[in-house]
């Protein structure tokens, strides 16, 4: 008589999600205790593709939810459906989810719904204010009322769910499963071809930018952008490198005030294999992301942070990364100082990764 699998649905639907997935699935496939079915919303199609092709995963379920300006209702109500349906049929005997998504939170109900038990990757994060960031700090907070295990990056983000009343019996500190996905990222890159820099920008300090939050949306974008073109103005030896988000409103204040720059370069969305290379070629971080906060410092790049409040206060507290708002002349600041004090900047670089090895 033979050990019956246990049937294991991985649910996720973006770029973050995958990423940081990518691990915890491989070695679960490698594992013959379970039976690993991956299922993506596919909330996000073009940038979660990229992830998916990178680590050559194949989802055995593809709800392809993803319409032309969707809703954040709209994401819900399809996918809570959808995986309703799904769980009713593939009956499998956990879910587990990534994060602080609209998909994170609707698999967990969806399952919770079907009575089936829930695992939370990257669970506890907190800023403490419902609106920032909006509106990943209630998906995660709600994940949290349903999910039966907790599995927190960092001790801060065990005494957050603590502090919430979960039991700690089912809390489980393992750190950040970026860490892993970002060096797989990077192995696979040398052994591949990488991004080309522009000849002209090759010589040049690199500042690899990132940003699309929501709240960020609008004026305080516009005023990121200013402070970016004072900082190349200032430095003549830096250039600022800028995937641009895929959304019209990022895309819409962006492109006017930074196309056309001197040594500003707007590239496309990069794959997470370019990413992580380009990660490795700047010199500091400029981000409202999430993810880049963890993978970068691992490298010794200093982050500067362009939100009033972060999920992750571990790199803060750590001296990797730096709150910078999106005031123009603070981001200058911030940016000038690292440039020119190499002292500070050491500071920074040196200082260890609180989000594992």
């Amino acid at each position: 008589m033979t050990n019956k699998k246990i049937k294991l649905a991985v649910v996720f639907g973006t770029r973050p999600e995958a990423i940081k997935l990518a691990p915890v699935i491989q070695q679960l496939s490698h594992d013959p205790q379970f039976q690993v079915v991956s299922i993506v919303t596919a909330q996000h199609r073009q940038m979660l593709d990229q992830v998916l092709n990178a680590f050559r995963i194949r989802p055995q379920h593809d709800l392809g939810i993803m319409t032309p300006n969707q809703t954040l209702a709209g994401i819900v109500s399809q996918s809570v459906e959808a995986l309703d349906r799904l769980f009713k049929r593939v009956q499998p005997g956990g879910v587990l989810v990534q994060g602080d998504t609209a998909t994170t939170f609707v698999a967990s109900l969806a399952a919770f719904y079907n009575r089936i038990s829930v695992g939370h990757v990257e669970a506890g994060l907190r800023t403490g204010d419902r609106g920032q960031p909006f509106p990943e700090e209630m998906n995660r907070k709600l994940t949290s009322a349903l999910a039966d295990w907790h599995f927190a990056p960092t001790p801060s983000a065990r005494e957050n769910l603590l502090a919430e009343g979960v039991d700690p019996a089912t809390i489980f500190v393992t750190g950040n499963t970026v860490i892993d996905a970002f060096q797989m990222a990077l192995a696979a890159r040398r052994n591949g071809q990488g991004i080309s820099v522009p000849q002209e920008l090759a010589s040049k300090r690199l500042i690899l930018v990132t940003m699309h939050r929501r709240e960020n949306q609008g004026a305080p974008m516009r005023s990121i952008c200013l402070g970016l073109r004072d900082i190349v103005k200032r430095f003549a030896d830096v250039a600022v490198v800028l995937p641009l988000h895929l959304s019209p409103s990022v895309r819409s204040v962006v492109q006017p005030l930074l196309s056309g720059v001197e040594r500003v370069w707007l590239t496309e969305p990069l794959d997470y294999l370019d990413t992580a290379r380009m990660i490795q070629l700047s010199t500091l971080v400029i981000t409202d992301s999430g993810g880049i906060q963890e993978e970068a410092p691992s490298l010794g790049k200093p982050v500067l942070v362009l939100r009033n409040k972060t999920e992750r206060p571990e790199g803060v507290r750590a001296g990797t990364a730096q709150l910078v708002g999106t005031s123009r002349a603070t981001i200058f600041k911030a940016a000038a100082r690292l440039l020119s004090d190499a002292r500070h900047y050491e500071t920074m670089a040196s200082a260890v990764n609180p989000y594992g090895d």
